[in-house]
């Protein structure tokens, strides 16, 4: 009879750790930036709503390169190896060329105008593409950039004529090829040497790079992202389809509405970023120039010679995607 109870107690000690260890699910999130970049922030705001809601749901970020390469997040997130990224779209141009459009000259002129594109038939599209790999998009959002001339500085196309120039992404490079540029291919981190060993005279990235790398103390004139922008990318905030289907309702909803703000902290940063980017230039004595609605059609018309053309002839329902955002006001 004892042996009897021994058994049964047994087994209860065996099935009560199953009950008492359920722990809360836990969410990868990767990124290449540091803890104090903005896209960081995003991810931040995410997780701090989703912890908040006790919803039995966690989301690890890991920064700075930590947990991927940054051009190597999109595969493994497919895979459903990795949960979560924030990065470029862009950067997975190699798997849907149609992506590349997320980076294009032109197409898209304010932040106000990003966030239309944003929640448009055209990202609609995009989205489509990202389903088919078990993608989904939480939280949109783009970041601007401007030009800075060692010399002299850059609004119109005539500007950089002649001039040795480091464009952000391969639709720059064309499009300023197509004015008449020389072409230096590089990271952003190397710009600011090649400006002061006159390998570059001009330059193109983002509002953020410009500050980081001190382009400030290497150029005479900056032209940065405001009422009218040339340089936009797309970084949104993507996830695995699949493993947002494996939650359960109170944890999406958890998820989603940590996304929709940070979608909106994200939009109101990034216009914050371009304006900050304007200060530590003009305290650095650097004149700051403004394009017009003028300059930004005069790229937009070159861009379409060069840029557009090439993604057109290159994929195969390139026509109607470029269409579809050009469309948006």
């Amino acid at each position: 009879m004892k042996s009897k109870y021994l058994h049964a107690f047994l087994l209860t000690l065996l099935f009560m750790p199953v009950a008492l260890v359920v722990e809360a699910a836990e969410l990868r999130l990767s990124h290449q930036w540091s803890n104090k970049d903005i896209r960081h922030k995003v991810a931040e705001i995410v997780a701090k709503e989703v912890a908040n809601a006790n919803v039995d749901l966690k989301i690890k970020i890991y920064g700075s390169k930590s947990l991927f390469k940054p051009r190597e997040q999109y595969k493994p997130m497919t895979l459903g190896q990795l949960d979560m990224a924030v990065f470029p779209l862009s950067y997975a141009g190699g798997f849907h060329p149609e992506y590349n459009l997320t980076l294009m000259p032109g197409l898209v002129k304010n932040h106000d105008h990003a966030a239309r594109l944003s929640n448009s038939d055209f990202m609609a599209e995009l989205e489509k593409i990202m389903a088919e790999d078990d993608v989904m998009v939480l939280v949109h959002g783009y970041l601007a950039g401007g030009f800075a001339g060692k010399d002299k500085c850059i609004t119109k196309p005539s500007d950089v004529e002649g001039l040795q120039m480091r464009a952000a992404g391969k639709a720059f490079e064309q499009m300023l090829a197509g004015a008449n540029a020389s072409i230096a291919s590089m990271a952003s981190s190397e710009i600011y040497t090649a400006l002061q060993t006159g390998v570059l005279q001009g330059a193109n990235t983002s509002s953020s790079s410009f500050v980081s790398y001190r382009i400030y103390e290497q150029v005479k004139c900056y032209t940065p992202a405001s009422d009218v922008a040339l340089w936009f990318m797309y970084q949104p905030l993507m996830m695995n389809k699949s493993a947002f289907e494996k939650l359960n309702k109170a944890q999406q909803d958890a998820l989603l509405a940590g996304a929709a703000k940070a979608e909106k902290y994200y939009l109101t940063e990034a216009k914050k970023q371009d304006a900050a980017s304007v200060k530590v230039f003009k305290d650095a004595g650097v004149e700051i120039a403004s394009m017009s609605d003028a300059d930004f059609q005069a790229w937009r018309t070159i861009a379409q010679k060069t840029s557009y053309k090439k993604f057109i002839d290159e994929v195969p329902n390139g026509k109607q995607l470029l269409d579809l955002a050009l469309s948006v006001e």
